[in-house]
């Protein structure tokens, strides 16, 4: 394979000061630098303040040097190196930097090009938590991470649940990366830098924006046998006592796990698509006889179900529970007959989803997750050759030389200076007196995706400004819990058109949308790419100049043997570790509590995508192809214990129903009352303790005895109570809050702002949504340019609403469009209700 430099790499030539701990700073850091950029850590003298061995992964292709800035000489040292930089990133609590000597407002007065980003734990204008010690899981505690997660937990009475992965810091690290380099980006065409605030608490929200919604007078269609059993016994007033066996038959038979000859267990993920689930049936051999018993597949699924011919259509989620039962209980005794592997292969072959549920140690040894790059290996001068997870976006025509990143290594301040200081400074325009705008005015957009991570990716690039059309097929091959329960979230400020590529006049209107536009993306393998037209040398004699991203679920830098396999999800939770790390074990693997956890996180990584691709193009005019993939971004989620290396220890983090936390100063407690707390604490803070009132006999206490003294200590007094005693002495602690709670107390009558002046927690409530539903919504908050404008979005029209106003930009009359009509080739709805009742 033809070796590719560096330098080809669209970041090559930016220069990064990296003031980083933990995560999310030191990852925004590291995926700058795997993109191409020279990137110089600063580490205090202790070393880094997260003692594990990711630090690695989190500091390939960066110089470590070693600074106190809390003397003078460290301090200058930092400023010198900071003079160099097009960008600086730190994550301590809003104005410990500033107050260490490293001021980014006065940074960038002198000089207005430098791009610098904050990322605390809770937002600088939250004045309740602003100051908090923001560990990780104080962020996801305090957000409603581990309260009422997932309805398995909810009917199993686990509430909160503890889960090790990092989420506020992987959604953050997407955030904050792909802010960073839009607001690049946009340098070259303004001559502005940017400050960028990206709080953690609000990024983790941004994540779970499918999970926060309330949609009034949700039609009962949509509610699933586990909602409804949720609802009876919360009326009845009868416990939560599902056991982990019972609540299975709860489960359509399309999203579920079946044991397989091996004893390994199979996730489908067949849902809501009009094919699938039918190609499901077909290969499992039980289709028709399921017919013959009264199976039907209605016409058309977007009337009412009053207007149905029968109570029940293939394809449609959730399915009734007759026929849930049935189906499942056919399916379980077929797939007794093949190994794992053998179902994996006839799902791939067949286009249509499924996966074996394997742990993280299997994944990262897998022989595709090392063919395609997702696991590479790293030569680490500390842990010797070491397993990584691979690139989180690339472009295609340089990515090959981000599969041998340079291994971390330290040095002095000054081999730092001359890293830095020998790179030439970037030509750029003098920035105009006026503010710029968004960082995509002007940028049109062509999306082509479904589902949840390709549509939200281009929804997040609205808000900067980008012009967005949505395209979806004429006749909708999704249902509607999936197209406008989804939709209404990611169809915000989008224009959507509804067109039939394959027909010849459809094919017409889709090749002059494509020459419209500065952007394509598309969620989709490399064979449908390919059938398409949109692979690169089809795409260039449409329109030379587009972008054309693509996301799918096992896409990597190079092919792999299930690179065009299909999947969700949910289906790469199961293939990458995270479902049987959640369950616990190979016998109740279950899904990561949230509505789209990785697909959210794919999402800002193709915005990131995009982001390098345009700076690319404005730098040298090289017209690249971003992409990323499902895959690629369970690195991220799991990026704590996601590795290997010999020596290494056993593969034994926390996971399960029954785990609390890490350790007995970090976990999860009941309090006085029946509330949770979540306490996260470490050996050094043990001295704070006492000066925590009911507390200070655990200092001297063996590590052994420290849980069930706590455990006893917790129950003396609310919640309330000890958050107070503990914040006073600075250890870090949070109420274990609800979504609901938080949404309630957080959101206004939506008002035309972003909410990106309203704290860590901001949601609009829009009482007159196109739907005709009062819609509660999170707002678009997570990224605070100081310079840039955010856009509050508009709210999501409905399906088809634009059709006919985009083609008469495209200079159709009324009559063609009529015809275009008339012969199927455009529609302008798929159904009389926006939200099909």
């Amino acid at each position: 394979m033809t070796s590719i430099a560096r330098s080809a790499l669209p970041l090559s030539g930016v220069r990064v000061v990296d003031f980083g701990q933990y995560i999310a700073g030191p990852a925004v850091a590291m995926i700058l630098g795997d993109l191409g950029a020279t990137v110089v850590h600063v580490d205090p003298p202790g070393g880094p303040l997260w003692d594990n061995p990711a630090n690695a992964i989190l500091n390939r292709n960066k110089l470590i040097v070693t600074l106190d800035l809390k003397t003078e000489q460290g301090l200058g040292e930092a400023k010198t190196l900071v003079a160099e930089a097009d960008i600086v990133v730190e994550n301590f609590r809003p104005g410990v930097l500033a107050r260490l000597g490293i001021d980014f407002a006065a940074l960038r007065k002198a000089r207005p090009e430098l791009v610098t980003l904050s990322i605390p734990g809770f937002a600088s204008d939250d004045e309740l938590r602003r100051d908090w010690r923001a560990f990780e899981t104080v962020i996801a505690a305090s957000s409603g991470v581990f309260t009422d997660m997932g309805l398995n937990r909810v009917l199993m009475g686990i509430n909160p649940s503890f889960s090790p992965l990092p989420l506020s810091s992987a959604y953050g690290t997407m955030l904050a990366a792909s802010a960073t380099v839009l607001a690049l980006q946009a340098r070259e065409r303004t001559g502005h830098g940017d400050h960028i605030e990206v709080p953690l608490a609000s990024a983790v929200m941004e994540g779970l924006s499918y999970n926060s919604i309330l949609i009034d007078d949700y039609p009962p269609r949509y509610q699933t046998q586990r909602e409804r059993e949720i609802e009876r016994r919360r009326n009845e007033g009868l416990p939560m006592d599902m056991s982990y066996g019972d609540l299975q038959e709860f489960l359509d038979p399309f999203y579920r796990s079946y044991m397989c000859a091996d004893g390994r267990m199979f996730y489908v993920v067949c849902p809501s698509h009009k094919n699938h689930a039918k190609r499901c049936l077909q290969a499992l051999g039980i289709y028709d006889e399921l017919v013959a018993e009264g199976l039907r597949e209605e016409e058309d699924t977007y009337l009412p179900v009053s207007q149905w011919s029968s109570d029940v259509s293939l394809g449609v989620y959730p399915l009734p529970k007759f026929w849930a039962d049935k189906i499942a209980a056919r399916m379980k005794e077929v797939f007794l007959t093949k190994t794992a592997a053998k179902w994996e292969h006839v799902f791939g072959e067949g286009l249509f989803p499924g996966a074996p549920q394997r742990w993280l140690e299997e994944w990262i040894a897998d022989d595709h997750a090392r063919a395609a790059g997702l696991m590479i290996e790293v030569e680490d001068p500390i842990l010797g050759r070491m397993t990584q997870p691979g690139p989180m976006a690339w472009l295609q025509e340089s990515a090959e030389a981000m599969l041998s990143p340079r291994p971390r290594r330290w040095g002095t301040a000054k081999e730092a200076l001359v890293v830095l200081g020998g790179m030439a400074r970037p030509s750029l325009p003098v920035p105009a007196k006026d503010a710029p705008g968004g960082w995509l005015d002007g940028v049109k957009v062509l999306d082509l995706c479904n589902v949840i991570a390709g549509p939200h990716s281009v929804a997040y690039l609205a808000r900067f400004g980008a012009e967005v059309i949505k395209i979806d097929p004429a006749k909708p091959l999704y249902d509607c819990w999936n197209t406008v329960i989804f939709g209404m979230s990611h169809m915000r400020g989008k224009q959507s058109v509804l067109l039939n590529i394959g027909s010849p006049d459809g094919r017409v209107v889709f090749e002059e949308l494509v020459r419209s536009v500065d952007v394509v993306v598309w969620n989709a393998t490399d064979r449908q790419v390919k059938a398409m037209g949109l692979d690169a040398e089809s795409l260039k004699a449409l329109n030379p100049k587009a972008i054309f991203c693509q996301l799918d679920c096992f896409g990597g830098v190079r092919t792999g043997p299930r690179t065009d396999y299909l999947g969700y999800d949910d289906l790469v939770q199961s293939a990458t570790g995270i479902m049987l790390r959640f369950g616990g074990s190979m016998d109740t693997p279950e899904e990561h509590a949230h509505v789209g956890t990785i697909d959210v996180m794919c999402g800002f990584g193709a915005a990131l995508g995009i982001a390098a691709a345009l700076y690319q193009k404005s730098r040298n005019g090289v017209i690249g192809r971003p992409r990323t993939s499902l895959s690629a971004l369970t690195g991220l989620a799991q990026i704590p214990f996601c590795y290997d290396y010999a020596g290494r220890g056993p593969f034994d983090e926390p996971s399960g129903r029954d785990t609390k936390g890490y350790h007995a100063l970090s976990r999860l407690y009941e309090t006085a009352g029946g509330d949770h707390l979540l306490l996260c604490a470490s050996e050094a803070d043990l001295p704070r303790f006492d000066k925590v009132e009911g507390l200070r006999g655990i200092v001297e206490m063996a590590a052994s005895d420290r849980e069930a003294y706590l455990a006893g200590a917790f129950l003396t007094a609310p919640a309330e109570t000890w958050q107070q005693r503990l914040r006073e002495a600075d250890i870090g602690v949070s109420l274990c809050e609800n979504i609901e709670t938080i949404r309630s107390r957080s959101a206004r009558i939506a008002d035309g702002t972003p909410g990106t002046d309203r704290g860590s927690y901001s949601f609009s409530i829009f009482p007159d949504h196109p739907s005709g539903h009062s819609v509660t919504q999170l707002d678009p908050f997570a990224i605070r340019p100081a310079v840039g404008k955010v856009t509050a979005v508009a709210p999501a029209e409905k399906y088809g609403a634009s059709t006919r106003t985009v083609l008469r930009t495209l200079n159709y009359t009324e009559a063609e469009i009529d015809r275009l009509i008339a012969s199927g080739a455009i529609s302008e709805t798929w159904s009389e209700e926006y939200l099909p009742s």
